[in-house]
C-alpha cells in the first residue's frame, strides 16, 4: 500500500458517510461453515471448531463498536480455537488500540492466535511492536512458528507464517516439531503461500488478503491479489486444500459489491480421506 493510498484512505475514513456505508456493509457479515477432514485415526479431533477471521483493517472505517459486533458473532459460533489471519490494522500501529476492548470479548479453550498481514507490515519488516502488543493481550503470534493442540488423545499442528510479500515467511520453521502424519492447519495471510504448503504436505491453509475482490461483478474483480487466481473460496491440489476468506473489513473504499464479509468456522471431521 503506497503512502498516497494510505492518505486517501484516512481522509475518506474521516468523512461521516464512509462510516455509515461501512456499517451497512457489515450488516451482511455471516458465519461460513467449513470442514477439515483429518482421517479416522484422529477421531479425538472430531468436532473441534476453529473460527478464522482475516483482514479486519481496524482504522479503515472499522471502529471499536464495529469490532465488538464482529467479535460477538465469532463468539456465537462457540469456537475452540480463534485465528486472526492478518491485516488487523490498516496503516498505523496506533490503530491496534481500536482492538483493545473488543479483544476482551474473545475467549477460546485452545487460545487466540494470529499471523501478520501486509498492512501489519506497513512500516517495514520489523513489526516487533505489533507482536508485543498482541502478546501482552493474550494473543499467540504464530510468526513462522507452530504449536500442538491436543484433544481426545489426538493432536493438530497449528502453525503460521509471516506475510509473503512484505515479511519473511519460513514454512519449514513453522512446521518444525510436527509429527509424521499429524494433521496440519496453516495460517498464511497471502493465499499464494499455498504453493509452498503443497510441497510440505500441509492439510489445510487458511488465508485472506484478497477481500474476495471487495468489488466484484460476477467473476470479474478490478483488483487481483493472487497471481495464481486464488481469490476466494476453496482450492485443492492433491491432498492439500486452501480456503481464501473474503475477510471482514475494507480498504480505500467503504463498500463491498459481490463479496460480502465473512467469518469462517472450520469444524474438524474424522473421516475417510477424499479420493485423489
Amino acid at each position: 500500500m503506497s503512502e498516497s493510498t494510505a492518505v486517501v484512505n484516512r481522509l475518506l475514513d474521516a468523512l461521516p458517510p464512509g462510516r455509515w456505508l461501512h456499517r451497512r456493509v457489515l450488516r451482511g457479515i455471516g458465519l461460513v461453515p467449513l470442514e477439515m477432514r483429518v482421517g479416522a485415526s484422529h477421531a479425538g479431533l472430531d468436532g473441534l471448531r476453529v473460527a478464522f477471521l482475516s483482514d479486519i483493517h481496524a482504522g479503515s472505517f472499522m471502529g471499536e463498536e464495529d469490532l465488538a459486533q464482529v467479535f460477538d458473532l465469532v463468539m456465537a459460533a462457540e469456537p475452540d480455537v480463534i485465528c486472526l489471519g492478518g491485516d488487523l490494522i490498516n496503516t498505523l500501529e496506533r490503530e491496534l488500540w481500536i482492538l483493545e476492548r473488543p479483544l476482551q470479548r474473545l475467549r477460546a479453550r485452545h487460545g487466540i492466535h494470529a499471523v501478520p498481514g501486509n498492512h501489519d507490515h506497513y512500516f517495514g519488516r520489523d513489526i516487533g511492536a505489533w507482536k508485543s502488543w498482541l502478546t501482552a493481550r493474550g494473543v499467540n503470534v504464530l510468526d513462522n512458528r507452530g504449536m500442538r493442540i491436543e484433544r481426545g488423545g489426538a493432536s493438530l499442528w497449528l502453525c503460521g507464517v509471516d506475510e509473503l510479500t512484505e515479511g519473511t515467511p519460513d514454512l519449514p520453521r513453522a512446521l518444525a516439531g510436527r509429527r509424521p502424519g499429524e494433521p496440519c492447519l496453516l495460517l498464511a495471510h497471502h493465499p499464494d503461500s499455498f504453493v509452498e504448503a503443497i510441497g510440505h504436505g500441509v492439510d489445510l491453509v487458511l488465508s485472506g488478503h484478497t477481500h474476495g475482490g471487495q468489488v466484484r461483478i460476477g467473476s470479474w474483480a478490478p483488483v487481483h491479489h493472487s497471481r495464481m487466481g486464488w481469490d476466494a473460496g476453496w482450492f485443492r491440489v492433491g491432498a492439500s486444500s486452501l480456503y481464501v476468506s473474503r475477510g471482514v473489513g475494507v480498504t480505500l473504499l467503504p463498500v463491498r459489491i459481490g463479496a460480502p464479509p465473512e467469518v469462517c468456522v472450520v469444524t474438524l471431521r474424522a473421516a475417510a480421506p477424499l479420493p485423489a
